[in-house]
């Protein structure tokens, strides 16, 4: 009964636009419709030739009862999850309940009211002692004037019949005046045809004294059949303006209880269905509603609409809002404040003016206003796709109510967390790849999917880092290149290398160098090695031969100098040799790179300028 209350309520927009077409299309009065009554020019009619399912030229409001959502010209309203009744709802919850002397003075009077026009009790004096209470009522805040449309609608009635019986009883005069004037005429007609036999007995005198006759008999009786027919069609005037008098305020008196229902005032629904039974002694309750109307009470309700369908209806309602106001309590007590919230908002929907509703104390409201804000904003923050935020607010919710739902929520953020982390995974080891596209590609993925992600700020930001620090890295290397500082690229290899990985110019010039470093390396190290069997002039001369294609790295003439000292006299002689070949001398040369060999057997150097010196002395036989 509940949905199917609800599924009215979407409804009554099109029962308020059935009203405007009942008053020309289901009203049985002789008398023409009123010009305000009258079929719109061509161009505001319905596109639908039949006028069906048309409201105000739109489709008429659809309700689903299954999934609580209103369909109505293209547009779908969920009933309990919207704008309007997020906004009517926090501004009930944040109100003071009404229960103040001045709302329950009103009450009372309400219920004066309903007293006094229950059918058991029902008579011209009770109708005459609630209709005197209606502007009493009518002066608190809390009413917005509805009494006074339900007293100005009983006193329309009351005008209307009135003026009917004004009517009745001028028709029955004019009736005694048209038999009058029925016996006038007779009396005329007979007087005539007494006056005597024709004169003589020729045809054709016969013939015109009997066509004077006749002129005399309708000269005789004209004024009185002219003001016979005037008379009746006063009469028939005066039966058509009392039946349309009485339908309209029949009609009037009906939209109004009807438009209270679909405003949920329904204490001033059974109000007015009880003044309508009390003044309509005729016991007329069909509704005059279209055709889109009675289908919709009759698939509805599986009634038809009348005042008695109007006056059940409000019953039920009152009904059920007092049953969800009492479950509201109790899961209250119970700290289940979803469920809660959902009751109360139900009581809220169906019945926002009902005492049941408003005099529920504000503490108990501002709990239900607390969860339902953190409730919006948990579905805000899944719809913006701040799972952080969310995460925190079902925290709060699951602390704050022991029934509530967190399932779907926390599958949401879960699910989201999984799918980021992989696109964020993507992304950095496209990053270390040097891909640029898959690192942009991933990179929107996972900011469309979850954009405050902490993980995708540190993520972004080593990115970024390393992009700085991949610039900081190719900017050192070329100012180490340019100043032949092969070592210090060397000692930091792999951040060179991890820089030049998307740049292959560089990638070649590093791998020069690094090959370069290599042999200098490996000559130092067997450098080392011999040093170790105190060989220094060995040692000198692995390193003096690497030494001449790079004469400034430092750690190789650092060694080169130790060593140097070491095998100082291996060192002069040879250097003394070499001066001496340079200047020509080649004899004292030869003498020098012999004595320097006698110190050192195994040195290549001395046994290199022994031959080059041997074969400028006697070249035949260095040719041989």
């Amino acid at each position: 009964m509940k949905r199917l209350f609800r599924g009215i309520l979407a409804g009554g927009l099109m029962i308020v636009g059935s009203f405007v077409r009942a008053q020309v299309a289901d009203s049985t009065a002789p008398a023409p419709a009123p010009a305000s009554n009258q079929n719109p020019p061509p161009s505001n009619k319905p596109s639908n030739p039949s006028g069906e399912n048309k409201f105000l030229g739109t489709d008429v409001p659809i309700f689903n009862p299954s999934n609580e959502i209103a369909s109505w010209d293209g547009h779908n309203w969920n009933l309990n999850n919207n704008r309007i009744f997020e906004a009517r709802f926090e501004k009930y919850l944040n109100a003071p309940e009404e229960t103040t002397a001045q709302n329950q003075q009103y009450q009372a009077i309400l219920d004066k009211i309903l007293d006094l026009l229950s059918p058991e009790k029902v008579s011209l004096t009770s109708v005459d002692e609630a209709f005197r209470l209606l502007p009493r009522a009518s002066g608190f805040d809390v009413d917005a004037r509805l009494c006074d449309a339900l007293a100005d609608a009983v006193y329309s009635v009351w005008r209307a019949q009135d003026a009917s019986q004004r009517l009745a009883r001028a028709n029955e005069a004019l009736e005694q005046e048209r038999k009058a004037n029925e016996w006038n005429a007779r009396v005329a007609s007979q007087t005539v045809r007494r006056e005597g036999p024709p004169p003589s007995k020729d045809k054709e005198a016969a013939a015109e004294w009997a066509k004077e006759r006749q002129l005399a008999r309708d000269s005789a009786i004209q004024p009185y059949t002219t003001r016979l027919a005037e008379v009746l069609a006063t009469i028939k005037t005066n039966q058509a303006k009392k039946e349309l008098t009485l339908l309209e305020a029949k009609i009037e008196f009906q939209a109004l209880f009807v438009q209270l229902f679909l405003q949920r005032r329904f204490q001033h629904v059974l109000i007015g269905t009880r003044f309508y039974r009390a003044v309509f002694a005729s016991g007329e309750g069909k509704l005059q509603v279209g055709s889109d109307a009675k289908d919709l009470f009759a698939k509805s309700t599986g009634m038809p609409p009348t005042v008695g369908t109007l006056d059940a209806l409000a019953h039920e309602a009152i009904r059920d809002v007092r049953e969800s106001v009492q479950s509201f309590g109790f899961l209250l007590q119970k700290n289940e404040l979803q469920s809660a919230t959902k009751r109360l908002a139900e009581a809220f929907s169906v019945g926002e003016f009902l005492p049941e509703v408003r005099t529920l104390p504000r503490d108990q409201k501002r709990r239900v206003l607390d969860f339902s804000q953190k409730n919006y904003q948990l579905i805000s923050a899944i719809e913006v796709k701040d799972y952080g935020l969310a995460e925190k607010l079902v925290k709060e919710l699951t602390t704050m109510a022991k029934d509530f739902d967190e399932s779907k929520p926390l599958a949401a953020i879960e699910t989201a967390r999984t799918v980021s982390g992989m696109h964020l995974a993507k992304a950095r080891n496209a990053a270390l790849g040097g891909d640029k596209a898959t690192l942009e590609t991933e990179l929107k993925e996972a900011t469309e999917l979850w954009p405050r992600n902490p993980a995708l700020a540190q993520v972004s930001g080593l990115i970024f880092s390393q992009g700085d620090v991949q610039q900081k890295a190719l900017v050192d290397f070329d100012q180490l290149v340019s100043q032949h500082n092969l070592r210090q690229i060397y000692d930091d290899k792999l951040r060179f290398i991890a820089a030049a990985a998307m740049y292959p110019d560089r990638q070649a010039q590093l791998k020069k160098v690094l090959d370069q470093m290599q042999v200098i390396e490996t000559a130092l190290i067997q450098a080392g090695e011999i040093e170790k069997r105190g060989d220094y002039a060995g040692a000198w001369e692995t390193l003096e031969k690497v030494f001449k294609q790079n004469p400034e790295d430092s750690k190789l003439n650092q060694m080169r100098a130790n060593l140097t000292t070491e095998a100082a006299d291996f060192v002069r002689t040879l250097r003394t040799a070499q001066q001496l070949e340079d200047k020509g001398e080649i004899g004292s040369s030869l003498a020098w790179y012999l004595k320097a060999r006698r110190i050192y057997p195994a040195s290549e150097f001395a046994q290199e300028g022994i031959t080059r010196l041997v074969a400028k002395v006697l070249p035949e036989i260095s040719n041989g």
